[in-house]
């Protein structure tokens, strides 16, 4: 029997972050004293790393600008997650816990994630919700250029020692499925997240965490 590697994003996939993702925004473009973004810019740049989103929040802004919006996000980020806890910060989407026990019950089958987060605030989130051990490859923005660059899938595969042919990459933005595509993994796409659906372009979308075992078994011509 094959291992199977199945990748996840983290925000806007796993959990629901965007709150105080973009509340931390707020904070850092008000203390440096810059317009603060639009929502829906904020939501466009959720996945990439701090600096590339930086940048692109704020095309006009020096470097040393970026690095200090970078550093005023993380306090204040930091600051909202200490004060409710990583659990109610960015709490887990309907159905998630209960998919990963599922799949991680699984012998065919390897869980890890690839996410922008720092691998602080990954190990916060995974410790918050109780997700120790589920996943057996961890890709953080620290280790790897920025999401759709394709280290970090490269990396996943060969930590997890499996081929391109036996992953695939599940995510809610174009950033997730370009770095799979360059990785030559397969993509699941999940609506719920922070893209609109049709800019995926994804393999497949789910409808649900339900539907995810039937998508599998198609891709991999297993049963489900």
């Amino acid at each position: 029997m094959s291992l199977r590697l199945v990748i996840f994003d983290v925000d806007g996939t796993l959990v629901d972050s965007q709150g105080d993702i973009a509340l931390a925004m707020h904070h850092a473009f008000t203390e440096l004293g810059a317009p603060v973004p639009e929502t829906a810019a904020i939501r466009s740049i959720i996945g990439l790393s701090l600096d590339v989103a930086m940048a692109r929040l704020a095309p006009a802004l020096t470097p040393r600008d970026h690095g200090a919006l970078v550093e005023a996000y993380k306090r204040s980020y930091m600051s909202l997650r200490a004060e409710a806890g990583a659990a109610q910060s960015s709490p887990l989407f309907p159905g998630t816990r209960e998919m990963l026990t599922a799949l991680g019950a699984r012998d065919d089958l390897l869980l890890g994630v690839a996410t922008g987060k720092s691998r602080r605030g990954l190990d916060k989130l995974i410790e918050g919700h109780g997700l120790e051990g589920v996943f057996v490859t961890h890709q953080v923005a620290d280790h790897h250029p920025s999401k759709p660059h394709p280290a970090m899938v490269l990396a996943a595969l060969a930590e997890a020692g499996v081929g391109p042919a036996d992953a695939v990459m599940i995510g809610d933005t174009s950033y997730d499925m370009e770095m799979a595509r360059a990785a030559k993994v397969a993509t699941i796409g999940v609506p719920w997240g922070y893209h609109p659906v049709a800019d995926l372009r994804a393999d497949h979308v789910l409808a649900g965490w339900d539907d995810l075992p039937a998508r599998l078994a198609e891709l991999w011509e297993v049963p489900a």
